[in-house]
């Protein structure tokens, strides 16, 4: 165990995270960044005096436990996690949980497609990234707390307003196939991660459908290569699919995209002037 060092690195995560990014407030003015020690022990479910030994150079070896906890705490990377264990003498194990990290230029990549409705998705099917298509397109996504931007918490418990579930896809049927199993993969993944197996419990005392689906062990699903959404201002838009796998991060990049000349291309280009904007919103 590295102690100098590990009570940098800790200091140096800590130092760049602002209260908000955890969903903390700002409180008065603080006299040094980020958070505060107490802060992240809070975060970690751990004591202040112990986090600020780690700190200063004279701790005991943490635990396992107590090494996932700061890492979630302090939202490392996968690189960085691995980093921690390290240091801290405690070579690392498979990732706890889902990562939800999403590259710089995966970013760069979904928002330079302004023809494309593009978004990432996590191995849980959580929405991480999207640009401004995809948002007109499905939903405003930075609108929704993110437990609410869970694809198959949606197609399973809903909402369905005007009767559309999951956007008035086409293939919703095809789609809760596809669900259970990149559930299934995730739980067998990542069976140690609490928002997997709550995910997952959730859906089963939630959702009689995925019940029997997820009954059915089924873990390969045909790919959807076209589907079409009812959008409930411009009407039906079928899209081309096509998903991109991110096996460093166990993501999706999912693109769809409209037949050149098509009347869903059509609709797309109004999409992109509307936004997420509501044409019948009383002004």
């Amino acid at each position: 165990m590295d102690r100098a060092e590990l009570a940098a690195f800790l200091r140096s995560r800590r130092e760049r995270i602002e209260p908000a990014d955890v969903g903390l407030p700002a409180g008065p003015r603080r006299r040094t960044p980020g958070l505060r020690r107490e802060e992240v022990a809070q975060l970690a479910f751990i004591s202040t005096e112990y986090y600020t030994r780690l700190e200063q150079a004279r701790g005991p070896r943490p635990s396992r436990e107590v090494l996932t906890a700061l890492a979630r705490a302090l939202r490392l990377t996968d690189a960085e996690r691995d980093h921690l264990h390290l240091l801290a003498g405690a070579p690392p194990g498979p990732p706890p949980g889902p990562s939800r990290e999403v590259r710089r230029s995966i970013l760069d990549l979904v928002h330079r497609l302004p023809q494309s409705a593009a978004f990432v998705t996590s191995a849980t099917l959580e929405v991480l990234a999207w640009n401004e298509l995809a948002a007109a397109l499905m939903e405003d996504f930075s609108a929704l707390p993110r437990r609410e931007r869970n694809l198959a918490r949606l197609a399973f418990l809903g909402p369905c307003p005007q009767g559309r579930r999951l956007y008035g896809v086409s293939d919703v049927e095809a789609f809760a196939r596809h669900a259970a199993r990149r559930l299934r993969t995730a739980a067998a993944r990542y069976p140690d991660d609490p928002e997997v197996g709550a995910l997952i419990r959730e859906l089963l005392d939630g959702s009689a459908e995925f019940a029997r689906l997820w009954a059915s062990h089924d873990v390969d699903t045909a790919p959807t290569l076209r589907k079409t959404f009812q959008h409930p201002l411009v009407g039906p838009v079928t899209v081309n699919c096509d998903a991109l796998d991110l096996t460093d991060r166990d993501q999706q990049v999912v693109i769809y995209t409209a037949v050149p000349g098509s009347p869903s291309e059509e609709a797309l280009r109004l999409l992109s002037v509307i936004g997420t904007q509501r044409m019948d919103a009383p002004r």
